[in-house]
């Protein structure tokens, strides 16, 4: 088995559903008035920690993330779907970086644990929301907002940090030979 300490990902949130500009049309009822529904709303990219995982490595084949697009608004006051939102699993422990390598965004440190990396895009209005008493058929309606879309680097803290501590246990028994009471481990004779 491989292990994985660090992997880059890119992220994109649903984009919103687009609003309806429909207008009530049935026979015998003269002023149907306007029926547009508005777009749904994009789907969330959200990191969950889980227990199980103790490696990045499912990001070094599948480096792409998209969560579902909202539906658009429909004629007769159908409303558009929210877009389902997309769950990347990483183990505890893990770093979610800016794509600077600098910028700490999140880290996990408890099981379970969720964070909604990018919200997805709201979803427009139809023209049934524009509807007043002076504008009785408005002819507009609003697009849908646009997912975020961003480039990131999962680490994983173990790895790191094994190599700082070992590193630094290191420094700390090379200072220590000078000192050692075992005199078979430093050969300082001093005589005078």
């Amino acid at each position: 088995m491989k292990f994985l300490d660090e992997a880059k990902v890119y992220i994109k949130s649903g984009d919103g559903g687009n609003g309806c500009v429909a207008f009530r049309r049935e026979k015998f009822i003269e002023f149907g008035g306007p029926n547009g529904g508005n777009g749904g709303r994009g789907g969330d990219v959200i990191i969950e920690a889980v227990n199980g995982l103790n490696t990045l490595i499912d990001y070094r084949y599948q480096q792409h993330f998209k969560a579902q697009k909202g539906v658009n608004g429909m004629g007769s006051d159908r409303h558009g779907a929210n877009g389902k939102a997309i769950v990347l699993k990483v183990p505890v422990g893990t770093q979610i970086i800016d794509e600077d390598r600098e910028t700490l965004i999140h880290d996990f440190t408890t099981l379970g644990e969720k964070f909604v990396l990018a919200k997805g895009g709201n979803g427009g209005f139809g023209n049934l929301h524009f509807k007043s008493s002076t504008n009785r058929s408005p002819r507009n309606a609003n697009p849908g907002l646009p997912g975020i879309e961003r480039t990131l680097w999962l680490r994983l803290k173990l790895i790191a940090d094994a190599g700082l501590v070992l590193s630094h246990l290191e420094d700390l028994s090379a200072r220590n030979e000078d000192n050692a009471p075992v005199p078979g481990l430093v050969a300082v004779a001093a005589k005078g």
